[in-house]
């Protein structure tokens, strides 16, 4: 199993949940590879088998428009080989909490192998470290079972 996390953070506060995700996967052994969306090649979408895509949300509940590239690609064709999984920080103070992690979970549940969602309030705490740790076995029991 191959997979990347592909994340884009403004504050930290995403940056911070990818490494956490990150190691967490390396302590089960697995192949994990962890990338700014800007530095993420996209041509290289077929050689994973999971992607897990962390967003903040910006102004009204949009994706930052750094990763729109990413989110086109993806939406460009049929990707059901790839489990995903999407994650993400906001602030519940607004009214469209986490929705750039609402856009991408509808678009990939229609074209990816989609296997579960995370949002974190603001910087993850000791509290988030369960969900945390759900959202990772969800996607290893999502990419173990056979295409």
């Amino acid at each position: 199993m191959k997979l990347a996390i592909v994340y884009s953070s403004i504050s930290g506060n995403t940056e911070e949940l990818a490494r956490i995700i990150m190691e967490q996967f390396k302590q089960k052994g697995l192949d994990i590879s962890c990338y700014r969306v800007e530095d993420f090649p996209l041509h290289s979408l077929l050689t994973f088998d999971g992607l897990l895509i962390g967003t903040y949300t910006w102004g009204d509940g949009e994706v930052p428009l750094e990763m729109v590239p990413l989110q086109a690609q993806l939406e460009s064709g049929s990707w059901e080989h790839l489990v995903t999984g999407v994650f993400g920080t906001g602030d519940s103070f607004y009214p469209k909490f986490c929705g750039a992690v609402n856009a991408f979970r509808d678009s990939l549940k229609e074209r990816t192998n989609l296997a579960v969602t995370l949002k974190v309030e603001l910087l993850p705490q000791d509290v988030d470290m369960g969900r945390i740790a759900t959202f990772v076995e969800r996607i290893i029991e999502r990419m173990s079972v056979p295409a």
